[in-house]
């Protein structure tokens, strides 16, 4: 579609697993081409990971629409005629490697920009390409522990598991298509590209802003689980209601909270017991009782208030089944050649909704014969590089 933003930009996703394939995603749901490179005989492992009892694999499909698919073998040294051929029609390579990786398979940025000097390289990697912790392996939970961030996560007593990748994404793929976008934009006025060193740990850091601005102003480390965005506040904290579910009330501004006073009749208990941070422990017994003799169906009027700010946490089942994401485009399905029609989280992008579910995430090496063709490979030398394992 050419009325997309990224129509006519190329991209080179080297990367596996989640970080750099939900970048590539976004780019592809924005309209860039996007071709996707694995091995010939080792596969993105999202491919395998949580299939469903009919072999469907879920979390390849949720992170690879709108891509093409080929197969490369980067350490065969035969393999470097190939990519050159690629880069020169591409606009973005990315890649989720350890640093010096590429570098040690000759295709680092500094080799690359020499032939290729309008090429805006990507790498996403745990601790950057530079500094102590370069070299070591981590995951999620370890960036948001060296972070920072792991340590304002959960009750008082310790820290506990996110349960969901804030590092992977926020620090890593978001973080990489905000710089991407800007060295596109940076290309259009230079001509030139450019070396994107994404650090998932560093990037995390930003989302202690808030917490680090109060540090560095009082000089007091943020106690976790007791922090006014963290269950200090009784207005503003989670609630078990009847049926072993949960409320998020989420009244932080005085006017809110009287409001929702007001919907669940008990405005009069400001008169008897002020708002002060003194009274929040009896607050916070008053609002607990008064939730556990509450249902989810109690308490849809409260819901429903424009002005209550309560909601209920829901479960995924209930947001894919949601009628109004359904409607929005949040929640869309499109067709698979071989899983039939599969759901999909739409693109943060709503101005993008339901314009994204264009090509289905692809089968392991689907296009590599495409697309060797159209770089003027002859049918005869893709099956000699088939045989040799080059591709």
């Amino acid at each position: 579609m050419n009325d997309l933003p990224l129509s006519g930009v190329r991209v080179l996703d080297l990367s596996l697993l989640l970080p750099g394939p939900l970048c590539s995603m976004y780019l592809g749901d924005l309209g860039a081409e996007v071709i996707k490179v694995e091995n010939p005989r080792a596969m993105d492992g999202t491919r395998v990971m949580f299939r469903s009892s009919e072999g469907v694999p879920g979390l390849y499909l949720m992170l690879n629409r709108n891509k093409k698919a080929m197969t490369l073998n980067l350490k065969k040294k035969e393999s470097s005629e190939i990519l050159y051929k690629l880069l020169e029609t591409t606009d973005i390579l990315l890649e989720g490697f350890r640093p010096d990786a590429m570098e040690k398979m000759g295709f680092g940025y500094e080799d690359l920009k020499q032939k290729f000097p309008r090429l805006i390289y990507c790498g996403i990697s745990g601790y950057g390409s530079e500094g102590i912790w370069k070299d070591f392996a981590g995951h999620d939970a370890n960036y948001l522990a060296l972070s920072g961030i792991l340590d304002q996560i959960g009750p008082i007593e310790a820290p506990v598991l996110p349960g969901f990748q804030l590092a992977d994404i926020g620090g890593g793929s978001l973080t990489a298509l905000s710089g991407i976008l800007a060295a596109l934009y940076h290309r259009e006025k230079t001509g030139k590209g450019m070396k994107i060193d994404v650090s998932m740990m560093e990037s995390s850091l930003q989302f202690l802003s808030l917490y680090a601005g109060i540090y560095l102003s009082t000089g007091k480390i943020p106690e976790r689980g007791n922090e006014l965005l963290s269950g200090a506040l009784p207005n503003y904290n989670i609630y078990k209601i009847s049926g072993n579910r949960f409320v998020l009330l989420g009244t932080l501004e005085e006017r809110f909270f009287q409001s929702f006073l007001r919907q669940t009749n008990q405005i009069q208990k400001l008169e008897e017991l002020p708002f002060k941070e003194e009274n929040f422990p009896e607050w916070k017994k008053i609002l607990t009782q008064f939730f556990l003799k509450e249902t989810v169906e109690s308490l849809q009027p409260v819901f429903k208030n424009t002005e209550s700010c309560l909601t209920l946490i829901r479960n995924l089942k209930e947001v894919f089944e949601d009628t109004e994401f359904q409607k929005s485009g949040l929640i869309g399905k499109m067709n698979h050649p071989k899983y039939g029609e599969i759901s999909q989280i739409g693109s943060p992008f709503s101005f993008l909704r339901k314009k994204e579910m264009r090509l289905p995430p692809p089968l392991h090496g689907e296009h590599t014969e495409e697309i060797l063709s159209n770089l003027g490979y002859a049918k005869e030398a893709i099956q000699e590089m088939m045989k040799s394992r080059i591709i």
